[in-house]
């Protein structure tokens, strides 16, 4: 292979990612792992056989590090952003560390982001399953009459959702009349 050519060769693949980063950049808001692989599978349909994956991984890490400098992708600010929308969601504090983890963010970030949340709010979770029974139409939301048939039902929703049993149990025990007061405080 001419070294020459390939040079030329890398430096038009680099300058592709390049502009697929920041059109990526421009329509969403990704945290690094999010942009790596949308990255490396837009490299991949282009040039299948043509090259190797590490050198693939060496050139997105390099692109995505430049991006970091520049301040344009931030794994912090993103951790910070997206646990302040899932809990305006109803999110639990649990299934917002569960989808920041999906989402490839590092372990330090996601601590950052719900001691913050904890700071500013230490009834975070309490009031999340209030919102989300709001919304689900459960617990008090539902009719008096049919409240202990969907006891059960109410508890192990709440329960994917990631709120412990004391939190849940003392949602769903309060009266229409708290409820209400409660989730206009929200």
């Amino acid at each position: 292979m001419n070294p020459a050519r390939y040079k030329k060769d890398f430096d038009k693949i680099t300058e592709e990612l390049r502009s697929f980063a920041y059109s990526y950049l421009e329509k969403y808001s990704p945290s690094k792992q999010q942009l790596k692989t949308y990255l490396f599978k837009k490299i991949l349909t282009r040039y299948k056989s043509y090259l190797n994956k590490k050198m693939i991984f060496n050139m997105i890490d390099e692109i995505i590090n430049s991006l970091e400098k520049k301040s344009l992708v931030s794994d912090k600010y993103y951790s910070e952003s997206r646990s302040k929308t899932f809990l305006k969601r109803g999110y639990s504090l649990n299934k917002i560390r569960y989808a920041l983890i999906k989402k490839g963010v590092e372990e330090k970030y996601i601590n950052s982001s719900i001691l913050k949340i904890k700071e500013d709010n230490p009834d975070s979770d309490f009031f999340s399953a209030i919102k989300l029974c709001k919304r689900k139409r459960i617990g008090a939301v539902r009719e008096e009459g049919n409240r202990e048939l969907f006891y059960k039902k109410d508890m192990s929703i709440l329960a994917r959702s990631g709120f412990s049993f004391e939190i849940s149990k003392s949602v769903l025990s309060l009266s229409k009349n708290e409820f209400l007061k409660l989730s206009k405080l929200v």
